[in-house]
């Protein structure tokens, strides 16, 4: 067995080799700042180890919670367990980025690829809509999921203020659609239920509608302030982590509560 001293030297030779993304030297873990502002990098720091934590925490309990459900909503909450999961490892990668003094987009654009199109599924899946209907809204609402991220990136990646709105303004198109369709649909199921199932579905659509409102006010905030200021970076970060939390940990909390809603009717 590898003794504590052992173990920080193999972490070490890893780190020189490129095989961490956290450097470590001398059996100590060293950092380095994305910022200038010691307070702000650390914020920004802290609020990725969070994002990681809780992802992966939530992966862990939705999987023991898929049999806790009727076997048709079971998929949705599998679902979550996997967006949950493709989450955290991104998260743990742009965590471990910023503290090797590092800032790569591609891990969150990355991230919204995979998991926004599932989002939009396993809603589809929980809130009963038909197969033919759901299928349909799949073919349109998929695509636009990728097409509104796909068009958020070059101007998220960019130093250009006018880029960055001609972008903004581009991908705001297939994210309203996106949004006023799910609302429709969540509206519309809500109005179908009651009790619990039609409580929890209303409660899931103010949590969708706020949530996703703060990603396109985030994506400003480098436009809205003086080029280098280190409040705004430190504050589209923090705001993309909060609602990364919101719309995947806990709407694929508010989904399985959906589903349990459901699973006690059909009993």
């Amino acid at each position: 067995m590898l003794c504590a001293q052992q173990f920080l030297c193999y972490l070490s030779e890893c780190s020189e080799v490129g095989l961490l993304d956290v450097p470590f030297k001398g059996g100590k873990m060293e950092t380095y700042s994305v910022l200038k502002d010691f307070e702000l990098n650390q914020l920004v720091y802290n609020a990725l180890s969070f994002g990681t934590a809780v992802m992966l925490g939530a992966f862990v309990y939705f999987l023991t919670q898929i049999k806790s459900v009727a076997k048709q909503y079971q998929s949705g909450v599998a679902v979550s367990a996997v967006v949950v999961g493709i989450a955290g490892y991104h998260y743990y990668r742009m965590w471990s980025g910023w503290a090797a003094g590092t800032v790569n987009e591609g891990y969150r654009y990355a991230d919204w690829l995979i998991t926004v199109p599932l989002l939009v599924i396993e809603l589809l899946i929980v809130l009963g809509v038909t197969a033919d209907h759901r299928k349909k809204l799949m073919t349109t609402l998929v695509p636009a999921t990728v097409l509104m991220i796909g068009l958020g990136y070059p101007g998220e990646t960019s130093n250009s203020d006018s880029t960055k709105w001609t972008f903004w303004v581009l991908s705001m198109l297939p994210f309203i659609y996106i949004l006023l369709t799910l609302s429709k649909e969540m509206k519309a199921a809500g109005t179908r239920e009651t009790g619990a199932v039609s409580a929890a579905i209303k409660n899931a659509t103010t949590i969708l509608l706020l949530t996703w409102l703060v990603y396109p006010i985030g994506y400003l905030f480098p436009v809205i302030f003086e080029a280098g200021n280190e409040g705004a970076e430190t504050a589209r970060q923090v705001a993309y982590t909060f609602a990364d939390i919101t719309a995947k940990a806990l709407f694929g909390l508010m989904i399985l509560n959906i589903a349990k809603a459901r699973s006690g009717d059909s009993h």
